[in-house]
């Protein structure tokens, strides 16, 4: 039988970790978005391994082998449209630039890394999500990653705590159509 939604999984702020939980929580993806601060190449390797990946280029990315990604790029998922961005700025001020891209690209999703906290919400129609970091743990903020499952113009994310016995839900699942 064949599968109609789109499992993608999201990972951001690895900082040169590749934890090997991320292989069993996005094995079955069809697509992985890392939103950077990849910090080692392999990484790169490692998760290309697991699903096709689209990657962006963080703050803590600007060595030679990390300047042929981009700093934002646009994802087709399905019937709907994601930007893919490390920095933001902050829920309700956000960069003029990400307005811009959001706006030009008519993107209902907004996946992004940076701060290392793990949250997803809607905000004017846009579902916003930060997988959190999937690397070396700071801030005493958790190590997480995310799934996110499409179907038509719905979608849902999950948050997972890399560091807990059988990956639990940091927060219950978030649903949304548009």
């Amino acid at each position: 039988m064949k599968r109609t939604a789109l499992r993608v999984g999201l990972v951001s702020d690895t900082h040169g970790l590749f934890d090997p939980r991320l292989s069993e929580l996005l094995a079955d993806c069809d697509l992985i978005l890392h939103a950077g601060d990849i910090v080692k190449p392999e990484i790169l390797d490692d998760l290309a391994r697991i699903a096709p990946l689209r990657a962006v280029r963080g703050n803590n990315d600007p060595r030679p082998a990390f300047q042929a990604l981009p700093e934002l790029a646009v994802v087709e998922l399905g019937a709907l449209t994601a930007l893919l961005v490390h920095q933001v700025g902050a829920p309700g001020r956000l960069f003029p630039s990400v307005r811009q891209a959001l706006s030009r690209h008519r993107a209902q999703l907004l996946v992004f890394g940076h701060s290392h906290r793990p949250a997803a919400a809607l905000d004017g129609g846009v579902l916003l999500v930060n997988p959190g970091s999937a690397g070396p743990r700071r801030f005493r903020l958790p190590r997480a990653a995310g799934v996110l499952q499409v179907q038509g113009r719905a979608a849902e994310v999950r948050l997972f705590d890399l560091a807990s016995p059988g990956l639990p839900l940091l927060e219950p699942p978030l649903a949304v159509s548009w």
